[in-house]
């Protein structure tokens, strides 16, 4: 298990702030809007895919091609669709 300094994470647009709240909680946290502003990141989703994977972060997203991008290529990410909410879910029904 990584500690949270180890864990670098990239959040995707539409969870733009939740950065923030993860570096309050101890976590080294980056923002693909703020990245974009930037101009650090350009053009489309797959560059996204490719900061990540360049500078070893976890991608928290909600956006269904970039989670489908990382299923299929293995890049490290946390899902925020029906699928990893529900993970989630039985996540913490299992500490009961």
């Amino acid at each position: 298990k990584m500690s949270k300094k180890e864990l670098r994470i990239l959040v995707d647009e539409m969870k733009d702030g939740m950065d923030e709240k993860l570096i309050q909680r101890g976590f080294e946290a980056f923002s693909v809007k703020k990245l974009r502003a930037e101009g650090k990141i350009k053009g489309p989703d797959f560059n996204v895919l490719k900061y990540a994977e360049e500078n070893k972060l976890i991608l928290l997203t909600m956006d269904n091609e970039n989670i489908d991008a990382c299923r299929a290529n293995n890049f490290p990410h946390i899902p925020i669709d029906e699928d990893g909410i529900f993970e989630m879910v039985l996540d913490k029904l299992s500490k009961f």
